[in-house]
This record gives C-alpha cells, structure tokens and sequence, in this order.
C-alpha cells in the first residue's frame, strides 16, 4: 500500500514563497511520475503540476507556470513544489498524487493535502 503524506502548507502574504514536500512510502517511488493538484473552496480539483519517475520531464499548470517548480528526490522519496510569487488565487488544499506508471499523468494514489492560504 502506497502512502503520501504532504507537508508545507501555511498561511503566507500575497508575493511570498513556500515549499511544500510530499513524501512516500514504499521502494518503488523512483518507478513512478508524481504530480501536484489543488482543490479551492467550491471548486473542483485542479491539476498543478506534474513529473516523471526521473525528473527529466515536468509539465505545469498556465496558472503556475513560471511561479511553481517541481522536483523529487527519489533517495528520500519525497517530491516537492516549490512556490514563488503567491497569489491570493492559489490559496487552495494541495495534494500530491502518485502517477500510474512513470509519466503518464494519471494517478491512482493520493495524500490527504496540506493547506495553503495567501493573504492579499
């Protein structure tokens, strides 16, 4: 059984960074691409970002691009989205989500989310 567990999340004003981690249980972690979503009050869930088992390929979000960068450590099994230039409009629960093969961007295992919240 696969478990994700994020961390990370907090409260930070409108132009700040945080850094939130996703780490998995398990050996085959380095077998898999992982991705972020989010999910905002009333909204549905929402794709972020995503990467293959190597981390030669990522993909992201319009709304992220250039603010969001993903990446993994696969010696310790945690993938991380490291976020700059936050905007009141990412305030959001974000999820990480294990890949059903290396890269094919669909995902079959989820972590319970980390709470985000940026004041304006």
């Amino acid at each position: 059984q696969v478990q994700l567990v994020e961390s990370g999340g907090g409260l930070v004003q409108a132009g700040g960074s945080l850094r939130l981690s996703c780490a998995a249980s398990g050996r085959t972690f380095s077998s898999y691409g992982m991705g972020w979503f989010r999910q905002a009050p009333g909204k549905e869930r929402q794709f972020v970002a995503a990467i293959s088992w190597s981390g030669s390929n990522t993909y992201y979000a319009d709304s992220v691009k250039g603010r969001f960068t993903i990446s993994r450590d696969n010696a310790k099994n945690t993938m991380y989205l490291q976020m700059n230039s936050l905007k009141p409009e990412d305030t959001a629960v974000y999820y990480c989500a294990r890949d059903t093969s290396g890269y094919s961007r669909t995902y079959d295992y989820w972590g319970l989310g980390t709470q985000v919240t940026v004041s304006s």
